[in-house]
């Protein structure tokens, strides 16, 4: 039998102005960005996260430290590529991804799909087997203040047919 297992992921950054703007490996039109070692993509940074939990390989820190000048500037998409690799390797398959982004602003609605599509494509998954969902917390706390964006992800994994490593 098959065993299931779920991660739970979570990430922060903050927002400067003039930064790039990306979530779910899409770059979006705003005034402001977030401030990280990588691209500081905190969707994808939790996804991750979720996905190493569910498969207990520890979290994106321990993988992808920053400081490490490997990691300074790069595509958190590339991030999740090996991030799959790790999970095979120890005998895990994708089952599926839900997240969510918490932000008042901007509105991202017209970006999810793309970011569904480049999630699916680098967990080589059905665009069916991503959520991606946006959110406010009415004006209230860091995100509501505008100071930073958060997100959050649940990941299921199912051991593959060969011997978990």
């Amino acid at each position: 039998m098959l065993s299931w297992r779920i991660g739970l992921g979570y990430d922060v950054h903050p927002l400067a102005k003039d930064l790039p703007l990306i979530l779910g490996g899409v770059r979006i039109p705003y005034t402001s960005g977030l401030i990280g070692y990588s691209d500081a993509d905190v969707l994808t940074h939790a996804i991750i996260d979720a996905l190493l939990g569910a498969a207990s390989l520890g979290d994106i820190g321990s993988h992808f430290p920053a400081g490490d000048p490997r990691f300074k500037g790069i595509s958190s998409l590339l991030l999740l590529k090996e991030t799959l690799f790790l999970l095979e390797e120890a005998g895990y398959l994708v089952g599926n991804i839900d997240s969510v982004i918490i932000a008042e602003k901007p509105r991202f609605s017209p970006y999810i799909p793309e970011m569904r599509r480049k999630i699916a494509e680098t967990l080589h998954v059905p665009e069916a087997d991503v959520s991606v969902k946006a959110t406010t917390t009415e004006k209230l706390g860091f995100t509501g203040r505008e100071e930073g964006i958060a997100a959050q992800a649940v990941a299921l994994v199912q051991q593959s047919s060969k011997e978990v490593k």
